[in-house]
């Protein structure tokens, strides 16, 4: 069995409490790993040598272009190393191989995008209404920051917040999910060969009582970058109340996908089965609510069963898999549960519904028509491959319907008129919409999600800005001493 341990101040170390835990490979429900638990000390070790870190010349005084060149070796190191990612991502998580190894492939490109970024960062000369002072801006880094990522798209999701935090200038804890973390900390190596000062990137993990409370709840934190659930994200809120520290935060979904009579069906039974399917389900922006019209509704149904029908599921390290398990037993049970609520209240399943008779945490492929708004599983983000299928008549009915959940992460509107996809799009509460398309993703592109999927945005141009603050520089450029100090110039 492989042990992985914690990386703090550019060092391997044990937890200070010598707490270790096991991972599962959801495939096979076999152990294969154990790894290093942080409790308290730990934190306050990685937080202590971030903070040094900032102030270090071996950090701080680098250019901006220096900067921009360590993110360019750490985009080179990971794509090289990617297949190896992806296999650890895939036998720690139970996500495809063809997925982990093409994502993490893919995220060498966030790196480049914000080391190309990182000497753009910039201020400005204000034209200030006073004609004896030189005014300008700088952008600072905010400091220290807590990077919280979950374990469905671990590489994906570090990036978007490493990337803009390091072209920033800002160093980061990284604290992996207890659940599945061995890609991250074996992904500390590669901080290390890139060349970032020790204390610059740490990575740690272990239970939230023992690690990301003290991490979160940290005097000499100064911003936190979460991804996760919202319930921990009220206590992540609460526990930064003290020291203020700027907080940003991409939660779950219970994403609508609106199917118009006049769409391409084939194409929007392919981005169903891409947005619920995908990942076997394991997506914050998984399209979980299908919205169709009435007069296509059956046929699409038919069409959605028959490819669903081809759909491989089993070894995610096959490359004819194309929905593997899922990552813990927890999440077959709320399925299990959800469903049957759903069938109390009236729902059909058309599709599956229930796990595979076999060893690991198999789902089959699932759709449930749904007679009403009021389904359980309109309602509840499963994480796993569920369709609800709803049927609307107008165009205002679909709005509505999709607009009626407390989240607001993504959206997807499948039609063939133009005028109407403007419409309807800008109608949408989602931070996402795509429009004959689905789960489509871009270093280029802002992500993030409105009402009880959060705040702020990762990926895009301004995400690195939020790993700044503005400085204010006023110069008195006049030959007089300055004046009457009791009035305010």
């Amino acid at each position: 069995m492989q042990h992985y341990q914690l990386f703090i101040d550019g060092g391997r170390c044990e937890g200070s409490g010598g707490q270790i835990l096991h991972t599962e490979n959801p495939a096979t429900g076999d152990t294969w790993a154990s790894f290093a638990c942080a409790d308290p000390r730990d934190v306050n070790r990685a937080v202590a040598a971030a903070r040094r870190a900032l102030e270090d010349p071996a950090w701080r005084d680098l250019t901006q272009t220096q900067r921009g060149k360590l993110l360019f070796r750490l985009a080179e190191l990971v794509e090289a190393h990617a297949e190896e990612l992806g296999r650890l991502e895939t036998t720690d998580s139970g996500k495809l191989l063809a997925e982990t190894l093409s994502q993490t492939q893919y995220v060498g490109d966030f790196y480049r995008y914000y080391a190309g970024l990182a000497d753009k960062i910039e201020g400005s000369v204000l034209p200030i209404d006073k004609p004896d002072m030189h005014v300008f801006t700088k952008r600072e880094p905010v400091g220290v920051v807590a990077a919280v990522v979950p374990w469905n798209a671990q590489m994906f999701l570090t990036a978007t917040k490493l990337g803009p935090a390091l072209a920033a200038g800002c160093t980061v804890v990284l604290k992996a999910s207890e659940i599945a973390p061995i890609p991250m900390l074996e992904f500390a190596s590669l901080i290390d060969q890139a060349g970032f000062p020790p204390g610059v990137v740490s990575v740690i993990t272990g239970d939230a009582e023992n690690c990301a409370i003290p991490l979160t709840r940290h005097p000499d934190v100064d911003r936190i970058a979460f991804t996760g659930g919202p319930e921990t994200a009220r206590h992540v809120v609460r526990n930064s109340a003290e020291s203020f520290a700027v907080t940003s935060l991409e939660l779950g979904g219970k994403s609508p996908v609106l199917v118009f009579d006049d769409a391409d069906l084939d194409g929007a039974a392919n981005g169903l089965i891409a947005g619920n399917f995908g990942a076997s389900g394991q997506s914050c922006v998984a399209g979980s609510r299908a919205l169709i019209q009435r007069t296509v509704f059956e046929e699409l149904i038919d069409k959605i069963t028959e490819k669903a029908a081809r759909i491989s599921v089993g070894d995610p390290l096959e490359a004819t898999t194309h929905v593997g398990p899922l990552c813990t037993s927890a999440q077959i049970d709320k399925i299990k549960v959800t469903l049957n609520k759903a069938i109390e209240q009236g729902a059909e399943i058309r599709l599956g519904g229930a796990p595979l008779e076999c060893s690991g945490n198999y789902m089959a492929p699932t759709l449930v028509a749904c007679p009403h708004r009021d389904i359980e599983t309109l309602k509840v983000e499963m994480f796993g491959p569920v369709m609800s299928l709803l049927a609307f008549d107008t165009e205002d009915e679909a709005i509505a319907l999709a607009n009626d959940t407390p989240y607001g992460l993504a959206s997807g509107i499948f039609t063939r008129d133009v005028a109407r996809a403007h419409r309807v799009s800008s109608r949408l509460r989602a931070g996402i919409c795509w429009i004959n398309t689905y789960r489509a993703i871009s270093p280029i592109a802002p992500f993030g999600g409105f009402n009880q999927s959060g705040y702020g945005r990762e990926a895009g141009i301004e995400a690195v800005l939020d790993y700044t603050r503005t400085k204010t520089v006023w110069i008195n450029t006049s030959g007089e001493p300055m004046a009457n100090p009791f009035v305010m110039r």
